[in-house]
């Protein structure tokens, strides 16, 4: 998609930007844009001022990242001849280059941190069990500049609870109406009309994720598939093989092997998924478990962002998501006229819910 998040790139920007520099943290779920973002931000910071790296990518064994980030940098930095002799003189080395490394004129370097609690992969090298704190302290007190992004909102509002000021945490926005149908006006039989009722109904159906929306927008560029409007493409891309349909497993699948309990984690996740709002008591008898050890599954779920909670009531945190489980938890992949059936039925809850346009 074009859209830019304009205003809240500016934003971003202007606390880097302020005097003294802060830290601005940007948290979101997956496929709300963060990359995206990041690179737009380091874009309008300057490439030779700049450096992203994609922590969950790149972060393996202290020693490996440590050349990775190093090989790839625009940065200056006095780093020694001799290879580190240990975990942690690595990490301290990354440390010093993330604090000491300057800009080609000298100037302090700007690093783009994309996901940057995957640190906490190198807290299981020996001397290293606090590795992400102290990577908060030590960016701190540097006087580089820094913009980070997580996926994890939950973790990273507890990780920096106790942090310094200096660190500020931006939620990335949903997308609205208006930017949605700014992309639908590229496509052949839009006019303004049509593209924001669309646009109505994209931001409905996803929730204004950017990943979502840009599949339904494409979905209905797209000729082979001869989809018409937004909810039969949302079907098509919620089919086996779909768009949304891979983005949704993945990020299923991602987030509970970040957590614990795996089996007992799906079974809560489906129950949820055929009735929500439900109490801990309704989730700990359906499941024939304890109130105790169902709290703790439930916390394990709202600590990668799963599910949340209101009123000591509990939900899926993306309602996708929980369409997804729906139909794609089962023995048997859906069938066409499954998949048609209950997105419509989502369709209705969520277009009855959605605010109506000014």
């Amino acid at each position: 998609m074009n859209t830019g998040f304009q205003n809240f790139e500016s934003a971003v920007v202007a606390v880097v930007d302020s005097t003294p520099s802060r830290i601005p943290v940007v948290v979101g779920p997956c496929g709300a844009g963060r990359t995206s973002l990041l690179r737009r931000v380091g874009d309008r910071l300057g490439k030779p001022f700049c450096q992203y790296v994609a922590l969950d990518r790149a972060v393996s064994t202290p020693e490996r990242f440590l050349a990775e980030l190093s090989a790839a940098s625009p940065f200056t930095w006095g780093r020694p001849d001799s290879a580190p002799e240990s975990p942690r003189e690595a990490f301290d080395r990354i440390a010093a280059y993330l604090t000491n490394a300057r800009s080609p004129n000298g100037a302090p370097a700007t690093w783009l941190l994309d996901e940057f609690l995957e640190l906490k992969t190198l807290e299981s090298f020996p001397g290293l069990r606090h590795v992400v704190g102290e990577a908060i302290d030590v960016l701190a007190a540097s006087r580089n500049r820094f913009v980070m992004t997580s996926r994890f909102v939950s973790r990273t509002l507890r990780t920096l609870r106790e942090a310094d000021e200096r660190f500020v945490v931006l939620h990335l926005p949903p997308l609205t109406p208006a930017e949605v149908a700014a992309d639908l006006l590229h496509l052949p039989g839009f006019r303004s009309d049509s593209a924001e009722e669309a646009a109505r109904v994209i931001v409905a159906l996803t929730g204004g994720r950017l990943a979502y929306a840009a599949d339904v927008v494409r979905a209905l560029g797209d000729p082979t598939l001869r989809v018409r409007d937004p909810i039969s493409a949302f079907a098509a891309l919620l089919s086996p093989g779909g768009a949304v349909c891979t983005r949704c497993r993945h990020s299923y699948e991602f987030r509970l092997h970040r957590a614990r309990g795996y089996g007992a984690l799906k079974a809560i996740l489906g129950i949820l998924s055929e009735d929500e709002p439900v109490t801990l008591t309704d989730i700990a008898g359906r499941m024939r478990r304890t109130p105790g050890s169902t709290k703790d599954y439930l916390g394990w779920l709202e600590d990668v962002d799963l599910v949340v909670s209101h009123r000591k009531r509990y939900s899926f945190a993306d309602p996708v998501l929980r369409l997804w489980v729906r139909l794609h938890t089962q023995c048997d992949p859906p069938d066409d006229a499954r998949v048609a059936d209950l997105v419509q039925r989502y369709a209705v809850i969520r277009l009855s819910a959605a605010p109506e346009p000014a």
